[in-house]
C-alpha cells in the first residue's frame, strides 16, 4: 500500500467513524441518562458538537465517574441506553484499583463485542476447525467469555479450561492437543513451570500448541516475556488488548509483531497528553477510546490510563489502522517515583524476565525514612546459582532504571503464583 492509497484508506475510515459517531451521539444524548446528564452539564448539544468538532466536541469519561454513577444509582448505574429488561449479560472489571465496575450488555451489544474478537482471531490466523483451549477461570471478566463465544461462532473447536488446577489443564492439553491456547502471559509461564517440574511428561514444545493468544496483562508485548513463553512452548505469542467497559480493542497481526493494531472500524482512538491534547505521532500519551457499536452501553472518550506510543503508518502492507508500537507500555497510575526516578512496573518486568533462571519475582516499593526504596525478591530455577542471579538482576536494574535496587533470592515456592492478572508490583506505602 503506497502513501496515496494509505491516505485514501485513512480518509474513508475517518468518514465512516464520523457517521457512526453522529448516530451514537444522537442515541445516547436522548436515551442514556448518564451521558445526557454529562452533555447537559457541559452545556452542549451532542449532535451539534460532533458536527462542529468531531470527537473533540464531546467530554471525557473516567472510570471514577462511572463508579460514582453506580454508587448513586445502585447497582447498575445510569450509563444504559435501553430499559434494564433488555440486558442479558453481566460482567465486571478486575478491580485492581478499587471496587469493580459493573457492566451490562444487550444481545446486540454483546454480538458487537464478539465481532470485535473475531478480528483478533483473524489476525492470529485462527479459523474454522482449529482447536482452541481457554485456560481461564471463566469468572465475571468480559474477555474470557467474548473470546470463547466468538471462537464458537467462527467454527473453532472451543475447549473450556475453567475450574481446573494447572496439572489438570496440562492433562487437558495432552488429551485434546489444541493448536491454540488462550491465557494471560503470566499463566502461560506458570503452566510451563509446572510442566517442567514433572519429569515424566513430554516437553511443551511437543504439545501441538502453535499459537498462544495472551491478554489481561502488558507482558504479551514485552520482548523478554514473549521470548520466554515462545521458548517454553515452541509456539508463536499473539498479543491482544481490551477492557470490560470498552470491549476487545486491539490485536497483534501475525505478519507484523511488536505492536497492536487498534480496530478503528469499531473504535475511535486518541492518544493525548495530560492536558487532553493530541501528542505528535510516535510520542508517548494516554490512550482514549470511544466504542462505536456498543450502543446499549457505550463509553465516550474513555480515559483508559494506558500509556502508548502510536504510529499512523507503521507498515505499508498492514491495515490502515493506528498501530501501538510495543503494545500497552504502562499504566499512568502505576508509575511510582523512587529517589527522583519515575518507575513503571513494566520496566521492572522487562528486566527481570530476561533471566531464564528467574522463575517468579515480586517487586516492593516501601518508604525508608523520607525516601521510597525499591526491592525485588526472586525465585530461581532449582540448581541455579541464586546469589549470582540476584547480582546480575540487580546490575541490570541499575543500568535500566538508574537506581540501586536490592535483589534478594527467596526459597522455592515462596512467592505467589497467578492465573489471572499478576500482582508482582507492591507499593507498601500506598
Amino acid at each position: 500500500m503506497n502513501e496515496g492509497t494509505w491516505s485514501a484508506a485513512r480518509a474513508a475510515l475517518a468518514a465512516q467513524q464520523r457517521r457512526r459517531l453522529a448516530v451514537l451521539a444522537g442515541t445516547i444524548g436522548r436515551d442514556n441518562a448518564f451521558y445526557a446528564g454529562k452533555f447537559a452539564s457541559a452545556g452542549i448539544d451532542a449532535a451539534r458538537a460532533v458536527a462542529d468538532r468531531g470527537i473533540a466536541g464531546l467530554p471525557f469519561t473516567t472510570k471514577a465517574e462511572l463508579i460514582a454513577d453506580q454508587d448513586a444509582n445502585p447497582p447498575w448505574g445510569s450509563a444504559r441506553s435501553e430499559p434494564l429488561a433488555a440486558y442479558t449479560r453481566y460482567h465486571q472489571t478486575s478491580s485492581t484499583t478499587g471496587r469493580p465496575l459493573r457492566w451490562l450488555d444487550t444481545n446486540a451489544s454483546w454480538q458487537w463485542a464478539l465481532d470485535c474478537w473475531k478480528s483478533v482471531f483473524a489476525a492470529a490466523r485462527v479459523g474454522p476447525g482449529d482447536r482452541v483451549l481457554f485456560a481461564f477461570s471463566f469468572g465475571p471478566f468480559l474477555g474470557f467469555w467474548t473470546a470463547f463465544e466468538a471462537g464458537c461462532q467462527i467454527g473453532a473447536h472451543c475447549v473450556p479450561g475453567g475450574g481446573m488446577t494447572s496439572h489438570q489443564r496440562l492433562a487437558l492439553v495432552d488429551a485434546t492437543r489444541p493448536g491454540v491456547l488462550l491465557c494471560t502471559p503470566t499463566y502461560a509461564l506458570r503452566l510451563a513451570e509446572v510442566a517442567e517440574s514433572d519429569k515424566a511428561r513430554p516437553p511443551l514444545t511437543a504439545s501441538g500448541v502453535r499459537t498462544i493468544i495472551v491478554a489481561g496483562e502488558s507482558g504479551g508485548s514485552l520482548p523478554a516475556v514473549r521470548a520466554r513463553i515462545e521458548r517454553a512452548w515452541g509456539a508463536r505469542v499473539i498479543d491482544h488488548y481490551g477492557l470490560t467497559e470498552v470491549g476487545p480493542v486491539a490485536f497483534e497481526d501475525w505478519d507484523r509483531p511488536g505492536g497492536l493494531y487498534v480496530n478503528e472500524a469499531e473504535y475511535i482512538a486518541e492518544v493525548l497528553d495530560a492536558a487532553g491534547q493530541p501528542v505528535p505521532d510516535g510520542e508517548l500519551g494516554e490512550l482514549v477510546l470511544t466504542n462505536l457499536g456498543r450502543l446499549a452501553s457505550p463509553v465516550i472518550r474513555y480515559r483508559t490510563g494506558d500509556v502508548v506510543r502510536a504510529r499512523t503508518m507503521p507498515h505499508p502492507a498492514g491495515p490502515a489502522y493506528l498501530w501501538l508500537e510495543g503494545g500497552i507500555l504502562a499504566r499512568a497510575d502505576d508509575m511510582v517515583t523512587i529517589r527522583g526516578v519515575n518507575v513503571y512496573p513494566t520496566a521492572v518486568d522487562a528486566v527481570v524476565r530476561a533471566y531464564a533462571d528467574v522463575v517468579e519475582f515480586r517487586a516492593t516499593v516501601a518508604r525508608e525514612s523520607a525516601m521510597r526504596q525499591l526491592a525485588v525478591e526472586i525465585e530461581v530455577r532449582p540448581g541455579a546459582d541464586a546469589g549470582a542471579t540476584a547480582e546480575s538482576v540487580a546490575l541490570a536494574l541499575k543500568e535500566a532504571l538508574g537506581l540501586t535496587v536490592a535483589v534478594h533470592p527467596v526459597a522455592t515456592n515462596a512467592l505467589p503464583r497467578f492465573e489471572m492478572k499478576a500482582r508482582r508490583f507492591v507499593v507498601a506505602d500506598a
